[in-house]
């Protein structure tokens, strides 16, 4: 697909492959998110039926993107099954496609141990119906962890870093919220990728720091979220929380103001939203969340919509202050 009529160098072709930090593995800038996909109506507020799912997972392997991110935990491995599903269908994963996934926490105990790791990789890869993926994060270790026990003896790093010399997974990475923590993990030099999410979007840019110290490194930074959860794509007043949650009057003040803005241009705030992330050089793939097959080709518009070099300034001088950020 050409880029918008503008001609906007700084974005991307969405559907053409590039490299991927320093793997040597080549992905397309839009990754499919599969949360979604998991049918968990407590988060998003609506039903993904088995069905719906299976459907999403056939057209996204047939589809324009060729990079797919799923983890142990969504729905409790719905999704990574509902893919494995699929997979299995097919006789294996296409050819050229990056399938990720991510090792988490013990969903009863809050067990991150190096044990628990290697139990976490194995069930994703029977779900998956797969021997090995070409990428596994560690996801989420805040919530369970601190960082000294995760880079321990035998903690949940050392355990990855095992997998991967196993040949269970080709390339390693870190995905969670807090940037100094993900800096912290990114500067151990352990991981090949990191993903932030919320924290590189139209109204919040604490990820900055990771972004450069991530690039300096070789290591791709995944930008998880553009939408902030449905803000950016909905506004503040049909979706008044940010990252699944409450947030203060500046920020939903700031969405208002940005909406405005591209109402006046002529164009979706959520095109902006995603353009925001897909045009920064820095950024290896962005992850989209798709419910549906046909939010792919909603999100190829957004992703092609033209947008005037001078909204991106307007847009800029509604941007919250840092005080008014998630961390």
């Amino acid at each position: 697909m050409p880029l918008d009529s503008l001609g906007d160098p700084t974005v991307p072709d969405p559907a053409v492959r590039r490299p991927f930090g320093r793997t040597g593995l080549a992905v397309t800038p839009i990754c499919v998110g599969t949360s979604p996909l998991a049918n968990m109506p407590g988060l998003y507020g609506y039903e993904v039926g088995e069905q719906r799912a299976r459907a999403t997972v056939e057209a996204v392997f047939d589809g324009p993107f060729n990079f797919l991110d799923t983890s142990n935990n969504y729905g409790n491995g719905s999704a990574e099954r509902r893919i494995g599903a699929v997979v299995r269908d097919r006789g294996g994963v296409p050819a050229g496609f990056v399938l990720a996934t991510k090792v988490d926490a013990d969903p009863d105990t809050g067990d991150f141990s190096g044990e628990r790791v290697r139990r976490s990789a194995e069930e994703s890869l029977e779900r998956l119906g797969v021997g090995n993926v070409p990428l596994l994060y560690l996801h989420d270790p805040e919530y369970h962890i601190t960082f000294e026990e995760a880079m321990g003896p035998g903690g949940a790093v050392e355990a990855l870093v095992a997998l991967r010399d196993a040949g269970v997974a080709d390339h390693i990475g870190i995905a969670g919220g807090p940037i100094g923590l993900m800096r912290d993990f990114v500067a151990t030099g352990a991981f090949d990728a990191v993903i932030s999410h919320n924290r590189w979007t139209l109204v919040n840019r604490e990820a900055d720091p990771l972004l450069d110290e991530a690039c300096e490194r070789g290591v791709a930074f995944v930008n998880g979220a553009p939408y902030g959860g449905g803000m950016l794509v909905k506004g503040p007043d049909a979706q008044p929380r940010y990252c699944y949650r409450e947030t203060g009057e500046a920020v939903r003040e700031s969405v208002r103001a940005m909406q405005r803005a591209c109402d006046e241009h002529g164009v979706p705030l959520a095109a902006a939203a995603l353009q925001f992330s897909l045009r920064d050089p820095r950024v290896a793939s962005t992850i989209v969340g798709l419910s549906e097959p046909e939010r792919m080709e909603e999100t190829l518009r957004l992703a092609t919509t033209p947008i005037p070099p001078g909204l991106w300034d307007e847009l800029d001088r509604h941007l919250p202050s840092p005080p008014a950020w998630l961390d």
